[in-house]
């Protein structure tokens, strides 16, 4: 069936699959199609904005996605999973006189927020969305990581700097989805390989120079296979300590990958699913930086999934059952809906926000634990729950609410604070523009002061720091340097500067956010087209647009893209 977006007012399919999926969790159909779903949760996920201001509880600095001027309340994460307050201090009424969103906003303001979403860290007072981890710096959504900085979505790796999407590498440099790697460099979507630079879609190789697609292999130089002294004497005549001359080899390598065909989907053991970067998944419908899932649909950067729709992060070891469009929720947790960062054991849960430890049949809180039949964090009985409950749900299907995220006007952050903006990007001039009625995204905030470049009398610019390693001084920990492009200072770190010289790597001459933007535009849209195969002309569907076109050898041309199979067959194996 198809119906048309309340958001977009574009057309989207609601299968019969799509249908029993719904009624069985006793769930509307949703109004807003699967990207402005999508929008609608990144727009309440802040990664990287990091805040100082002072814990209320306290009175002690600290860092927090909330900025200063935030109409909330936030303690520092040792304070705020302590006893020394309690959530249900902050119950209130529903009253049927308002709408349920302006009722839930209102609880969101007075219950204490957590300032950084982190746990169980070692020396990682500048992370957020990170856990089990030690010695790291400037790392978002990574989880047992040791010695790792200016990288995001980077899990059990070590020694790593400036990495996306990464899993169990390495001594690795600015490298995106690589998996099981050691000592590897600016290379891309790589497994099992090591003492390399400049690969991409290369499995189990090592000791390789600017190749692609390569399997098992090693001493190749371009994808020119050399003996070892060949490929060392090569090798010899590149330089890789210079920092511009490592520029100028990464542009040429990013211009010679598109000579070589591209698998229409990246990832491994997958049956009947699509999307991209898809790992142990089955039957799982346009899905993203997912892993270990079953019958899902429109789930991104989760794992351990089953009976799951509409997904934004997360999903941690106990994984999540039978839930629908959340954000920021998992560790063994079952029905949950509309709802934000819930964890560890919590089902039967609805519109709902920061709930933890074993919460169960509870609508519309924020900040319980140990909790059961609570509304707006006031306690009922069961039957008085289940009493409420129903015909709260029904004041809000009656305002044509019930049944989709929490809408973009009442998340905590402004718009280009939050991960929205890198994927659904607007402007503040078509913000202002908007007209009243635009349903999803009426209301939206937008931030001026986001990015403050503060007056410093003593700045490097980037353009002038000493080209190679062995000229830079211990004393560059003391001086911040001036972006090239975006001309906002940073500072390197001491592990920073042990790493460049034990690797021999020059310093970056770019801001780590504008570093996390150029690693992240090399990855593809999640979108899908529908295309043909260009070796056996089968039907595939895939992130690469038919209508790319690319640069290649002087000249534009489209990007090459194989199914699977011929994908595999064509190899160099």
């Amino acid at each position: 069936m198809n119906k048309i977006c309340k958001n977009c007012t574009n057309n989207f399919e609601i299968s019969s699959e799509d249908s029993e999926f719904y009624s069985g969790l006793n769930l509307p159909e949703p109004t807003f199609c699967p990207d402005c779903r999508q929008q609608r949760r990144l727009a309440w996920r802040n990664e990287y904005r990091l805040y100082k201001r002072k814990c209320d509880a306290t009175g002690v600095e600290m860092l927090s996605v909330f900025s200063p001027d935030k109409p909330y309340t936030v303690y520092n994460n040792d304070y705020w999973y302590s006893d020394k307050w309690n959530a249900k201090s902050y119950a209130m009424d529903f009253d049927f006189s308002k709408s349920f969103f302006e009722q839930y906003q209102i609880l969101m303001q007075k219950v204490p927020q957590l300032a950084r979403s982190t746990m169980n860290n070692q020396n990682c007072d500048f992370v957020n969305q990170c856990g089990w981890s030690k010695d790291c710096y400037l790392t978002c959504e990574a989880d047992e990581n040791e010695l790792c900085a200016y990288s995001n979505y980077i899990y059990n790796c070590k020694t790593c700097f400036d990495c996306t999407h990464s899993v169990k590498n390495e001594l690795c440099y600015e490298c995106i989805d690589c998996r099981q790697c050691y000592n590897l460099k600016f290379s891309q979507n790589c497994q099992n390989s090591s003492n390399s630079w400049f690969l991409k879609n290369c499995i189990g190789c090592m000791e390789c120079f600017g190749s692609v697609n390569l399997r098992n292999k090693s001493y190749y130089f371009c994808n020119e296979k050399c003996s070892k002294e060949e490929y060392l004497q090569k090798l010899a005549t590149v330089n890789l300590t210079s920092y511009s001359s490592l520029q100028s080899i990464y542009g040429w390598f990013l211009g010679f990958s598109q000579n070589f065909p591209h698998k229409s989907m990246n990832g491994v053991q997958n049956e009947n699913s699509t999307g991209d970067y898809l790992y142990q998944t089955s039957n799982c419908t346009e899905c993203y930086d997912t892993y270990n899932a079953k019958d899902c649909k429109f789930a991104f950067n989760a794992r351990n999934l089953k009976k799951v729709y509409d997904m934004t992060v997360f999903g941690g070891p106990g994984g999540v059952e039978f839930s629908c469009d959340n954000h920021e929720i998992g560790d063994s947790i079952r029905n949950i809906y509309y709802s934000d960062q819930i964890w560890s054991g919590c089902y039967n849960v609805y519109y709902s926000k920061l709930c933890n430890n074993n919460c169960h049949d509870i609508f519309g809180c924020v900040g319980l634990r140990h909790a059961e039949y609570c509304i707006l964090n006031k306690q009922y009985t069961k039957e008085e729950y289940e009493n409420l409950k129903t015909k709260i749900i029904q004041h809000i299907q009656n305002l044509g609410e019930f049944g989709e995220f929490p809408p973009i006007s009442i998340s905590p952050f402004s718009y280009n604070e939050t991960m929205a903006q890198m994927y659904f990007p607007l402007s503040k001039e078509q913000i202002q523009s908007f007209p009243l009625d635009k349903g999803g995204l009426r209301g939206i905030k937008w931030k001026d002061d986001l990015i403050i470049i503060p007056q410093i009398d003593k700045i490097i610019p980037g353009n002038m720091i000493p080209d190679t390693i062995s000229e830079i001084p211990d004393d560059i920990l003391n001086w911040p340097i001036q972006c090239e492009i975006s001309k906002r200072p940073f500072k390197i770190i001491p592990s920073e500067l042990k790493f460049y010289r034990d690797q021999n790597l020059p310093i970056p001459h770019l801001h780590p956010e504008e570093r996390f933007n150029k690693r992240m535009s090399l990855r593809n849209p999640r979108k899908l087209w529908t295309r043909n195969c260009m070796k056996c002309n089968a039907e595939i569907q895939t992130t690469y647009s038919p209508e790319e076109e690319i640069a290649c050898n002087s000249k534009l041309q489209r990007r090459i893209v194989y199914c699977e199979n011929c994908y595999i067959n064509q190899a160099c194996l």
